[in-house]
């Protein structure tokens, strides 16, 4: 799903928080901290001796002076900047450190996190040191001394612990405090011994426990009594301060946190196995609700995070087990509850509790209900009931808790009630929203989210409960995160509408906005009736008239574009509210400052023009005559909202006067939501052989092919193979041998067998405690091959009849990916950039389609441009094209001969059929048979079965008669004739008896292919309405379907409406890929027999390149919705296959990446390519960092929010993109990347003044930002880096490893040396770009292409050298040479110095006219920055 673009007032709401940030001068100047870094840890670049840590520096220098300012997170941004952690605190601490030491890693660490940078690796060298640090921090949660803020920190650190349990050291410490050894602290023994006897596993894992203790020393046993009692005791501190007078907001902010804690511990299941049970014993949650922190009127973000707390307590999964509960289960264990309620009340208390022991579940699980019916008992009475239904009636005296009746009473309450499952949840939220979803108080908290507080959102994490509750986390985020991006158009279109009340009740716009057009109210055609067992209506049309007259062409062929199911939003705007001022509780947000009323979703059913035609074709319609400047929508309202509000008192639609659309990239939210919803309400289950691992439990390697139990034995793998010596090669460790019927080396093709594999099943323990240490069993030592091949049959005497054979020589890396994906399983290929993680897919997908003819795949990428790659792939393949299908509107982009798509296949077929049916026609003339036999796919199959198939027996007779000749069969041989036009001579002469039989084989196989493909044609030709004939197309037909994640999460529910069904996915780009996108693929077709058909996943992506384009920091950081599902299975252990030869790029480009895949080599054509081996002409290196000082006194810029701009390094690079094609270099070879929209726009602006205009420059091929380039490449890359102050998003070292892979041959990067060079996380990069001078070098005297040969220059001085000191000093000899050039094409020409530019120059090529329309839909021309950015600040 593409993100929503960002607007003006989210970039706003949080500039101050952005701006926070620590600049270059304070990392690099003479600020207070940097001074004592240079002082005492940044002396020298590398340092031997152990760092020594003074305990005088820390507190004095460092401590107090955070402390004096509470902690800010800009003064602990440059501590990290500085490398205090890594070069300083963490070197120099051991046991006998001071708690200040501590403290200051626990808030360098904090703030590292906040950043996403890598943190847990620092520690990673010393586990026992760091074992010691971590037990430090648990005792300093407890410890009353300390202030509640640092408290919070340190609970805040012990968050990010529990969110990294794919850490080894970080899960060796954490895992202990949620073990089952938590249990001693459960209220009674005789309800810890009713659990453990429930399940043999619990008593033997408490057994275990016990002995541990048993065996331990005094110093062990003394640990191991704090890890069990930690949580305990930390609950009740917590429990404490709930009901502490007059709490503090520093004290409110730590509960905030504490839940938070306590609702990660509960939503992952190794951490709630045990947790649960000791929570639920403690009556945490009724604790909660009675406290009076709970009802502070400020406190409503605690309330929204103890619901999300209760929704993860009693959410319905076994915890042992990990079985999730469906509704009628969940509804069984709460009647066996309430049983034991009822025999509780009757044994004991017979008369008092009588009718509650009679009555009927419903009738007692209700709040209002209980609460009456146990009225009657006295307070020692409640506590004999809690006591006999073994819930805990008593806190430990040391913390002063009372437990009295009115908590009790909610005790029972709490227990017995019944909740609605999450299905219920789900199937109450609405998809579209109203202003109250839009504004409510949790959404808005998302806006101003700094980190410094959590959010009452659910993450996604390493782990999920079930497979329902990862859809139900999907579905809230990814519903709040659409909302969040509609209520910022609705507040951008209001801003920009200004609007105004100059008389009472009347509302007009003096400003303008092509989003949103004035209307007059709704009129409401027809209401239908609700369906049987619904109270909504079922429909409810309106239609709303709209002017167009005011708009420009462009905008009106937008409105005029509303395509059905589109949705758009009917809007109430009252400008005297905005003369109002708010009485309290959340502050107005600017749509409620403008006089935002109402809204309402509304989806369009169709477009009439002003005579009532429907518009179905707006283009046609727009370019013909007589338009009108009225149209006429008619929309399809929200059922349950207009049900709502014709209800109440006052009727919304009469104060609708404005109407509001959204681009459509970002308007697809509702069949999203609407999938994820359907897939959350269903029991569609995932493949049983993934299911465990895509929640994260079990063995990491148990869904791939060596660990299933339908590994297949023998595989033809045809082509993948060019020659005996490459499959040597490419099977390292394996033996391999020539088969029974074969001896020595022989060609391809090749089917390999597996043999002697031993058949044993794998021990699998119920227990679902994750096993991340153990490495899976070996099937066999070394794995034995056989090889044998076979004669490829002749398919005819035509060079089309040849099959496409693949020429690529695969390494052994990607043979193994090959192979792996091949076999059913999941196979997880991570391929680093130029690797050829296409070709690999597209080996596969042609493997499968050969060796399995019944099975379809379904292909799956992030973006139409990936796709569209991958799918020009499989065609240049041996695959018939009738059986590809392209859905999505990115086929229209699809470079190939064919049209792929639903209507292009369906008008495929019937051409196909066209010409077959004239071959048929040709058929018959040649053999003589009289008739109409190519009128259709019928009487061509009658022809067939009638004429073809009689000669072809009889041909077959004299073939296989004994003492048959050579000659005689080719006398024999029925189609001579039909032949007669094939390469001659169509037998050979002298050829023998096998010969002859072959080739008349391969033309029977050439007319059989007829027949077969006109009865495929016969439904075409049978079916009447185009739906019908693409639906077929899609259900009979296509073997192999491509779409983007995006398609597929839209049309989820009509694609499995229609019985699709498939057997293997393939992802391309599954790195880019957010994990709900990556799961519906999964989960688009119906169960047979209860069983998912699916038998392979194939991911293919970079988790070293960016993650999923989430632009809200909330939705981004703190839910985690950037993940991808490839991500988190690297995370889990899932064994990889690493492709780890490049050949994109030159072997020293390479380099500047190569530290991220330490095991990426170079393929040898990078190393004896002409290409590769020359330099690139006029320059000195084939890459450089350029440092760019500020240009006319200015670096960065900021015009708007995040719109950064430089104009140095714009300049700077179109100087350099001038200098290039001066010396010939083709244009469309040269691309130029910026890191921010801004600079993009700048640069842009840059070319069409200098170039664009000019036959000699013309345009690069792109002019783009990084995060869009991703997946592509060029020969020459000019990046600019844009920042002056400080590094920002590049930080993240996903987009720097984008940034320095895009080029082949030659990258040259502008940017502030000092900014970049300091910073800790691109060091290695900037080491290897500063070992060459910052000055741009380049060679004069030279055109492109250069015979200068890079190797015989290094370390040596060129001839011609010259140094460019500056963009102007590059700028003026630009400009020389230019001058220089026109006199040339004028002398050439014979023309005089004063001709005119246009008559010297020719036209510019073609491939220099490449142009990036990605500016075009920039969505207002007052902002700028209405385009979004691709890296918002944090």
């Amino acid at each position: 799903m593409p993100p929503a673009k960002r607007v003006k007032s989210s970039a706003d709401a949080r500039e101050k928080a952005v701006s926070g940030r620590p600049t270059t001068d304070e990392l690099e100047g003479e600020s207070e901290f940097a001074t004592l870094a240079r002082q005492h840890w940044l002396k020298t670049p590398k340092r031997t001796a152990q760092v020594k840590v003074k305990n005088d520096v820390l507190k004095r220098e460092i401590w107090d002076a955070l402390e004096k300012e509470n902690f800010p997170l800009k003064s602990l941004l440059v501590l990290e900047g500085l490398q205090t952690l890594e070069s300083y605190l963490w070197p120099g601490y051991g046991e006998n450190s001071s708690n200040y030491h501590v403290l200051l890693i626990v808030l360098i660490v904090n703030a590292k996190r906040r950043e996403r940078l890598e943190t847990w690796d620092i520690f990673s060298d010393r586990p026992a040191d760091f074992s010691d640090f971590f037990r430090r921090t648990l005792s300093m949660t407890l410890d009353s001394t300390l202030s509640w803020p640092i408290r919070t920190h340190v609970l805040l650190f012990i968050i990010h612990a529990f969110q990294s349990l794919d850490c080894a050291i970080v899960r060796k410490e954490c895992a202990p405090l949620v073990y089952i050894s938590i249990w001693r602290n459960l209220a009674t023994e005789e309800k810890r011994d009713a659990l453990l006897d429930s399940n043999t596993q619990l008593r033997k894992a408490w057994r275990a426990s016990a002995k541990r203790y048993d065996a331990a020393d005094d110093a062990t046993k003394a640990r191991l009594r704090f890890e069990r009692s930690w949580l305990y005791s930390s609950v009740l501190n917590f429990l404490a301060l709930l009901y502490s007078n007059n709490p503090k907001q520093e004290q409110v902010l730590y509960c905030e946190r504490f839940v938070e804690f306590l609702t990660d511990l509960q939503s992952q299941l190794p951490t709630r196995r045990y947790v649960n049970t000791l929570l639920q014993d403690l009556h945490v949650l009724p604790a909660l609700s009675l406290s009076p922190v709970f009802a502070g009127e400020d406190n409503s973000l605690l309330r929204d995070l103890c619901a999300l707390l209760s929704h993860y307590t009693h959410f319905a999964v076994d915890d042992q087990t990990g079985v999730q509960h469906n509704q009628t289960l969940a509804y069984d264990r709460h009647c066996v509850s309430l049983a034991k309620l009822q025999r509780t009340a009757l044994k004991h208390f017979k008369e008092k509790l009588t009718v509650l022991a009679l009555s009927n579940y419903g009738s007692i699980d209700k709040r209002a209900e209980l609460d009456g019916l146990l009225e009657p008992l006295t307070d020692q009475e409640i506590e004999q009931l809690s006591r006999l239904l073994g819930l805990r009636t008593s806190y430990p005296e040391s913390t002063n808790l009372h437990i009295d009746r009115r908590f009790l009473i909610e005790v029972l309450l709490s227990t017995f009630e019944r909740r609605k499952t999450f299905q219920e949840t789900a199937h109450d939220l609405t998809v579209l929203p109203t202003e109250e979803t839009l504004f409510e108080a949790g959404l808005r908290r998302t806006e101003h989210y700094d980190g410094s507080r959590p959010l009452a959102l659910p993450k996604l994490n390493l782990q999920y409960l079930s497979v329902g509750d990862f859809l139900w986390r999907a579905l809230v985020l990814y519903r709040c995160e659409s909302f969040y991006a509609i209520r910022q158009n609705i507040e951008d279109v209001l801003t920009r509408l200004k609007p105004e009340s100059k008389r009472a009740g009347e509302t007009t716009f003096s400003g303008f906005s092509k989003m949103a057009l004035p209307i007059v109210k709704p009129t409401i055609l027809e209401v239908v009736p609700a369906l049987v067992g619904d109270d909504i209506p079922s429909t409810v049309r309106a239609q709303v008239n709209i002017d167009l007259r005011k708009l420009s062409d462009g905008i009106r062929r937008e409105w005029e574009s509303l395509r059905p199911d589109d949705v758009l939003f009917l809007v109430a705007v009252d400008a005297t509210r905005a003369k109002m001022v708010a009485n309290g509780g959340e502050p107005l947000t600017e749509a409620e400052r403008l006089g935002l009323v109402a809204v309402r979703a509304a989806e369009v059913i169709q477009v009439l023009d002003d005579k009532g035609r429907a518009i179905r074709d707006a283009q046609a319609y727009f370019d013909g005559n007589n338009r009108s400047n009225s149209r006429t929508l008619q929309l399809r309202l929200d059922a349950k909202s207009y049900k709502e509000d014709t209800e109440g008192k006052h009727n919304v639609y009469d104060g609708v006067n404005l109407i509001v659309r959204r681009s459509g990239r970002e308007n697809n939210f509702k069949p999203v939501l609407e999938s994820i919803r359907d897939l959350a309400l269903s029991d569609i289950p995932l493949a049983s052989w993934l299911h465990e691992v895509f929640l994260g439990y079990g063995d990491p390697a148990g869904a791939t092919y060596k660990q299933l139990p339908n590994r297949i034995k023998k595989i033809d793998y045809r082509d993948t193979f060019l020659d005996w010596q490459h499959l040597i090669e490419s099977l390292p460790g394996k033996i391999v041998e020539p088969g029974d019927d074969v001896s020595g080396s022989f060609g391809p093709p090749y089917v390999l067998e597996n043999v002697d594999r031993p058949v044993e099943q794998a021990v699998s323990k119920p227990s679902k405690k994750r096993r991340r240490d153990a490495e899976p069993a070996l099937i066999a030592e070394i794995e034995t091959l056989k090889v044998s091949t076979y004669k490829p049959p002749n398919n005819g005497p035509y060079p089309v009849d040849a099959p496409k054979l693949n020429a690529v020589r695969f390494t052994p890396t990607q043979i193994d990916a090959i192979v792996s994906g091949t076999q059913p399983g999941l196979t997880v290929v991570v391929g680093p950039p130029g690797t050829g993680k296409t070709d690999v897919a597209t080996q596969i997908i042609n493997n499968i389609y050969h060796n399995f003819p019944e099975q379809r795949t379904l292909l799956i990428a992030h973006s139409n441009q990936a796709l569209n790659q991958l799918f020009a792939k499989i065609v240049a393949l041996d695959i018939d094209e009738r059986h590809l299908l392209r859905l999505g509107h990115g086929e229209e982009d699809l470079e190939t001969e064919g049209n792929f798509s639903k209507h292009g296949r369906v008008e495929s077929f019937l051409e196909n059929r066209d010409r077959y049916l004239r071959e048929v026609n040709r058929l018959a003339a040649s053999i003589g048979a009289p008739g109409a036999h190519g009128n259709s796919a019928e009487t061509a199959g009658y022809f067939n079965s009638v004429y073809v198939e009689p000669a072809w027996a009889k041909f077959n007779e004299v073939a296989k008669a004994e003492g048959a000749t050579a000659q005689d069969i080719v006398d024999a041989f029925p189609f001579h004739y039909y032949f007669a036009d094939a390469p001659q001579p169509l037998f050979p002469p002298d050829a023998d008896r096998e010969t002859v039989l072959e080739v008349s084989s391969g033309c029977y196989r050439h007319i059989s292919k007829i027949f077969t493909e006109l009865a495929d044609v016969l439904p075409f030709e049978i079916l009447r309405r185009d739906r019908d004939k693409t639906n077929y197309l899609l259900i009979n037909e296509a073997r192999i379907i491509a779409m983007t994640s995006t398609h597929a999460a839209m049309r989820r529910k009509e694609i499995v409406s229609l019985g699709f069904h498939y057997d293997n996915v393939i992802m391309e780009e599954a790195a880019q890929i957010t994990e709900i996108e990556n799961f519906i693929p999964l989960a688009m077709q119906k169960p047979k027999d209860g069983q998912m058909a699916l038998q392979r996943v194939v991911l293919c992506g970079d988790h070293y390149q960016n993650s999923p384009v989430i632009q809200s920091l909330a939705f981004r950081h703190y839910a985690n919705l950037e993940q991808s599902l490839f991500s988190r299975l690297v995370r889990l252990g899932v064994p990889t296959i690493n492709l780890d030869q490049q050949g994109r790029a030159r072997p020293s480009i390479s380099n500047l990446y190569r530290w991220r895949y330490p095991q990426l080599g170079d393929l040898p054509h990078t190393q004896t390519k002409k290409e590769f081996l020359t330099a690139n002409a006029g320059f000195r290196f084939d890459y450089q960092f350029i440092n760019v000082p500020d240009y006319k006194g200015k670096g960065e810029t900021e015009p708007t929010p995040h719109f950064i701009q430089n104009l140095g390094e714009a300049e700077y690079a179109v100087a350099i993109f001038q200098y290039m094609r001066l010396l010939g270099y083709p244009a469309a070879n040269i691309s130029i990347l910026a890191t921010y929209a801004g600079q993009r726009a700048l640069i842009k602006d840059v070319l069409a003044h200098r170039c664009a205009k000019s036959p000699i420059f013309g345009l690069p091929r792109i002019v783009t930002t990084v995060d869009k380039y991703q997946g592509e490449q060029n020969d020459y890359i000019i990046l600019s880096l844009t920042r002056t102050s400080r590094v920002g998003y590049l930080r993240d070292i996903r987009r720097l490893t984008v940034a320095l892979s895009r080029a082949r041959l030659g990258l040259y990067i502008l940017g502030r040396r000092d900014v970049f060079e300091a910073c800790y996380e691109l060091r290695q990069a900037f080491e290897l770009l500063l070992k060459r001078p910052d000055k741009l070098s380049l060679v004069t005297g030279e055109l492109w292409p250069s015979e200068r040969v890079l190797a015989h220059e290094a370390d040596k001085d060129v001839a011609g050298g010259a140094v460019m000191e500056g963009v102007e000093h590059l700028g003026q000899y630009v400009y020389e040479m230019t001058n220089t050039r026109i006199k040339q094409l004028r002398a050439e020409r014979g023309l005089p110095d004063e001709t005119p530019l246009a008559q010297v120059l020719p036209e510019p090529q073609e491939d220099a006219e490449a142009v990036d329309g990605e500016d075009e839909e920039n969505a207002e021309e007052a902002a700028p920055a209405a385009d979004g950015f691709e890296a918002e600040e944090d």
